[in-house]
């Protein structure tokens, strides 16, 4: 009862830990990727914290499967270091005692992880594609910044207004260039109001000025006018992506027998093997050389991480494009990292040395007569 306690204590303090440290390094990553966005006019600046929101929604589980990682490393490398494990295993536990108090604090966070991967991701993927295509798809009208040259949609027309009121309605000193099948056309005004007619917004330019010049350039017209009124024609909101198949649903991806769809559903069940797998594998790396530090460790740990989940990323490529089938890459990759964390926890919880063992083959394999004279038992 003492040993599972403690290992679990230690792993939730080291957990919780690496945790707050990852998040603060993914949500100021991740910040500085959606501040990125809004300058370059993909995302609503108003929707900055709503999109950063879904987006750390969405990858938290990759943070808690990294934490988990660490923390297991980290506290059997502490354990290792400070002989705290040859007490342990002078009691009759070896490493293989360190499965069940391990994986008791880890199911709960394992659990979390599955409903993270099969509804918040795909929820949040479509939360913040949403967003964006609703910012991206929004009227001409509602493109116009203060102080800003902004693009229409169809991007033939440039509006530029210096100072608008309040509730956004009217602009001073309003700036428009439009290119037309009959010409260029730049119109100036002292002021500009929106207004609704015939349930398509309109706008109003008053005291100002329209230069047109015909296509080859070799004719310009100017007039002045009191009121001039622009029809700026709105888009309609696109119909949902349907072939995002981050957005969709574990559900619908199961029923949904199309190469996309299978890759990116052993993308996420991948996810979860992934965390169960770096668990073994953590436990079999702690068990070290505690002469060696716990750095070494970690670096590994870090290595094998990314590794094991770019090779996820390229499986669910490969699946996509249907160079293997879905099953055989779940069980070539996730199995394959399975059997071999067995096998090296194996050899750890028996203290068995390769180098021994093949060093006593090649004993048993000398001739005795050979093996006599190399121990000069041999007669003259």
């Amino acid at each position: 009862m003492l040993f599972h306690s403690s290992i679990r204590k230690e792993l939730a303090h080291s957990f919780a830990a690496t945790l707050l440290v990852l998040l603060t390094i993914v949500v100021t990553m991740m910040l500085i990727r959606t501040l990125s966005m809004a300058t370059a006019g993909s995302v609503d600046p108003k929707e900055v914290m709503l999109v950063l929101g879904y987006t750390v929604l969405g990858r938290f589980h990759i943070i808690l499967t990294m934490a988990l990682f660490v923390a297991v490393v980290s506290v059997l490398s502490r354990m290792h270091r400070d002989s705290e494990m040859v007490i342990w295993m002078g009691s009759g536990r070896g490493l293989a005692g360190m499965v069940s108090p391990v994986l008791r604090f880890a199911w709960p966070t394992l659990l979390s992880m599955a409903v993270l991967v099969g509804i918040a991701w795909p929820w949040a993927n479509k939360q913040t594609s949403d967003l964006r295509d609703r910012f991206q798809q929004r009227s001409d009208l509602q493109r116009v910044e203060p102080g800003q040259f902004q693009v229409n949609a169809a991007g033939n027309r440039v509006f530029f207004i210096d100072k608008d009121t309040a509730n956004g309605t009217t602009g001073r000193n309003v700036f428009v260039s439009s290119i037309e099948p009959r010409g260029e056309s730049t119109v100036s005004a002292q002021a500009a109001t929106i207004s609704t007619d015939d349930r398509q917004q309109v706008l109003v330019l008053r005291k100002g000025q329209r230069l047109e010049a015909s296509p080859d350039l070799q004719s310009v017209k100017v007039s002045e006018f009191d009121e001039y009124t622009a029809f700026i024609s709105e888009k309609l909101l696109a119909l949902p992506d349907d072939g995002a198949m981050k957005t969709r649903s574990t559900l619908e991806l199961i029923r949904n027998p199309s190469l996309p769809a299978q890759s990116e559903l052993a993308w996420r069940a991948g996810l979860v093997l992934c965390a169960f797998n770096l668990l073994l594998v953590g436990m079999a790396v702690a068990a070290g050389n505690p002469r060696a530090g716990r750095s070494g460790n970690i670096a590994f740990a870090t290595f094998t991480f990314l590794f094991y989940f770019n090779m996820l990323n390229i499986g669910e490529t490969w699946v996509a494009h249907g160079k293997v089938s879905t099953l055989a890459w779940m069980l070539s990759l996730h199995g394959s990292v399975f059997v071999l964390a067995l096998l090296w926890m194996i050899k750890r919880h028996e203290n068995i040395s390769l180098r021994a063992w093949v060093k006593q083959r090649a004993n048993r394999q000398v001739p005795e007569p050979m093996a006599a004279l190399s121990t000069g038992q041999g007669s003259a």
